[in-house]
């Protein structure tokens, strides 16, 4: 097997593929590598941790079709050390030869025929507008648990609402909550719990144009532009978010979500040790504050419209703050029961966006 190709599109598809390596100790030695499997000018470059797989395809110059595969993270620092410029790779035996102008080096394969044989995709796939869906999973995605222990909960859930396409994720101290209208992905009353580690991954592929979704009984696939991502799906039950969200609440308080988010971030730099932002919402508008023993304090007022009894209710600050920087448009609501019970942020004149955030006691 040998190719030629530019070095920035070689450090770009190596950088891909690469983030779906094993690093866990007690991985197949073969998964730290990088699959390359060359088919005339076509190139495709494949990591895989067996639980999250990404493959990329590159257009090269190549001479010899053929499977190797190179251990990940020495051959992405070797060609990302290369002058811009036309990268050679020749596959002899168990190494690799890379030369780039003066530049030579040989590096040893890992054996080709250890690496697990992948999941073939499903055949039947919808299409969804890939900046939609970006939008979408940023809201989402940050609010899914990173606690392994606790694997349900570092999924999001997919399942059809009303027609269209609902994600749901929570870490049990938060929940988000986005509908996409009218993209009817699963049939009524079907779901999926998508690890939310191979989402971001995703997320950082998506652009503009159309993403391609395949769903097979235990994979699920995203093809977008030459990046293909696959991903086991969660099996379990996720929890019945539903019963977390109240019918109504008594009070409701509307501000601009800029002002909002500013005050949070400045007042916050003296909640220290786990200490809450207390928000103080009355008639005359929200008072922001936060006071930290033997640190300090930090108070602002911040111009709102609030209807209900006053109320003094305490925040984790960045979970908050998750939850405003990516609810959509200029104004957002802030609506609560007591000070003791969940609060729901939602963006003003919309009802496809819901945060619901648990209290701190204070």
């Amino acid at each position: 097997m040998k190719f030629r190709c530019e070095r920035d599109e070689l450090v770009e598809a190596l950088g891909t593929a690469g983030r779906a390596v094993a690093n866990r100790g007690g991985a197949l030695p073969v998964l730290s590598g990088v699959r390359l499997e060359l088919e005339g000018d076509a190139l495709r470059l494949t990591g895989s941790d067996l639980d999250l797989t990404i493959s990329v395809a590159a257009e090269v110059a190549g001479e010899g079709d053929g499977v190797a595969v190179m251990p990940a993270k020495i051959a992405s620092d070797v060609v990302r050390s290369l002058d811009p410029g036309r990268v050679e790779i020749a596959v002899d035996g168990d190494e690799a030869q890379i030369t780039s102008g003066r530049f030579s080096s040989s590096i040893r394969l890992l054996p080709a025929d250890e690496f697990p044989r992948l999941a073939t995709p499903a055949d039947d796939a919808v299409t969804l507008d890939a900046s939609d869906l970006a939008s979408a999973l940023s809201q989402v995605v940050p609010a899914a648990s990173s606690d392994d222990a606790r694997p349900i909960l570092t999924g999001v859930l997919m399942a059809a609402e009303g027609g269209g396409l609902r994600l749901v994720a929570t870490d049990s101290y938060r929940l988000a909550v986005r509908d996409l209208e009218g993209k009817a992905v699963l049939e009524e009353g079907q779901s999926v719990l998508v690890p939310s580690r191979a989402l971001r991954e995703l997320v950082r592929a998506l652009g503009d144009g159309e993403v391609t979704l395949r769903l097979g009984e235990r994979e699920a696939t995203f093809e977008v532009g030459r990046t293909r991502v696959t991903t086991r799906l969660i099996e379990g039950e996720f929890p019945n978010y539903r019963g977390l969200i109240p019918s109504s609440y008594p009070n409701r308080m509307a501000v601009s979500r800029e002002a909002l988010g500013d005050a949070v971030r400045r007042v916050r730099l003296m909640a220290r040790e786990a200490t809450p932002v207390r928000l103080t919402m009355s008639s005359g508008g929200l008072e922001l504050d936060a006071v930290t023993q033997d640190v300090g304090q930090a108070s602002e007022a911040v111009d709102a419209t609030f209807e209900g009894a006053e109320l003094t209710v305490g925040f984790n600050p960045e979970y908050l703050l998750d939850g405003i920087d990516v609810a959509p448009g200029d104004e957002v609501t802030l609506e609560t029961t007591d000070a003791n019970k969940p609060a729901v942020l939602r963006a003003a004149g919309r009802d496809d966006f819901l945060y619901l955030l648990m209290p701190v006691r204070i």
